[in-house]
């Protein structure tokens, strides 16, 4: 299993860059996870978009869907062109109706609804699910294939659950979208510190951390997290091929 890093940042994109995003590829299989703003454009650089395969979302927040309709005139553009693809399957939750219609556009994507105590196989990939803390509903996903893992929190706060979800996963993709200053006062974010904390009690074997902040320097938020994991940590590289 490859993972590579679409975009690194929460709530909007660097000059040139993408919202927090990953490629996940197996077996010539691509899943995109997370579709949010200039992440149509990064993924290009990996994969040309006819060949996605799956597409699944956390939650409906701008940084996570604002490309979805994009990616969906893409194919649509390409129907009329005569080079149709397969309809691409989007999973989301359906706890926001409103947003999980928007994920079916005129037969080239159709949204496909998932739950946190789903079991599901997406291509190649076994794909469970857990909720998070986050002001809109959100799900954290886990992705196992032939005994290896690797597990996105997507956005959330500090959850215990958390901790049993991603025991033993071989990668663990970690938000960290806080300083320790701003730690409890953002809700539905984490600190570098609580990504490591997570790591570190998740057994783990390595730590990215991603949905960083735009603003200081997220150096510090990576020093955080290596005060309390021991392994092996890192910032999410946009383009740097992870192998699990």
């Amino acid at each position: 299993m490859k993972v590579i890093p679409v975009g690194i940042w929460g709530g909007y994109p660097k000059a040139n860059g993408a919202t927090s995003s990953f490629l996940i590829e197996h077996d010539g299989f691509h899943c995109l996870v997370d579709c949010g703003s200039g992440v149509l454009a990064s993924v290009q650089n990996y994969v040309p978009l006819e060949k996605l395969d799956a597409v699944v979302i956390s939650h409906y927040h701008a940084d996570h869907i604002a490309d979805i309709g994009s990616l969906q005139y893409s194919r649509l553009i390409n129907y009329y062109l005569g080079k149709p693809s397969p309809v691409l399957p989007i999973y989301g939750h359906d706890q926001d109706e409103e947003n999980f219609k928007k994920l079916s556009h005129k037969e080239q994507t159709i949204g496909i609804a998932i739950q946190e105590t789903d079991i599901i196989s997406i291509g190649p990939f076994e794909v469970t699910f857990c909720e998070t803390i986050h002001p809109v509903y959100c799900l954290a996903m886990k992705f196992t294939v032939n005994g290896r893992s690797v597990t996105l929190t997507a956005d959330t706060e500090w959850a215990d659950r958390l901790v049993d979800f991603a025991q033993g996963t071989n990668l663990l993709i970690s938000e960290a979208n806080l300083y320790e200053e701003h730690l409890g006062k953002a809700p539905g974010h984490m600190a570098g510190s609580e990504a490591g904390k997570l790591a570190k009690l998740a057994g783990a074997n390595q730590l990215v951390l991603t949905h960083l902040p735009l603003h200081g320097d997220p150096a510090e938020i990576l020093a955080e997290a290596k005060g309390v994991f021991e392994g092996n940590a890192e910032l999410a590289v946009v383009g740097k091929v992870y192998e699990v």
